[in-house]
């Protein structure tokens, strides 16, 4: 698999775990020191992986065949590290993701994500 291809299938992990409330993917797409931050009803929001982790799974995950928002808009690949823009949809919310990852021993991980909230 090439890399596009290995970051593509980490990004589908991400809105996957997101959309149908999925621990395993998410713990999978994110490294355990991950960082995410944004601005979220006024304040600056800073989360671990673990804190992100709790706040997807205190929604309702989307029913069965749902199809998650997903607009890869922008990848970009040097050697081990990667930036992704996507656009999606959680908890009736619309964001913007720029998704940082790292290349650790041969696998492709999320290590930081900065969102936008559209208002």
């Amino acid at each position: 698999m090439s890399d596009i291809q290995s970051i593509g299938a980490v990004v589908h992990l991400y809105i996957d775990g997101m959309a149908f409330c999925n621990e395993v993917a998410l713990r999978k797409a994110f490294h355990p020191d991950a960082k995410i931050i944004g601005n979220y009803e006024g304040a600056v929001e800073w989360m671990s992986r673990d804190d992100f982790i709790a706040a997807i799974l205190s929604e309702p995950p989307a029913p069965p065949g749902t199809q998650p928002l997903m607009e890869i808009e922008i990848t970009d690949i040097e050697g081990d590290a990667a930036f992704v823009k996507v656009a999606d949809e959680f908890a009736g919310m619309r964001f913007t993701d720029y998704l940082s990852l790292l290349k650790i021993e041969g696998r492709w991980v999320i290590v930081n994500k900065l969102y936008h909230l559209h208002r």
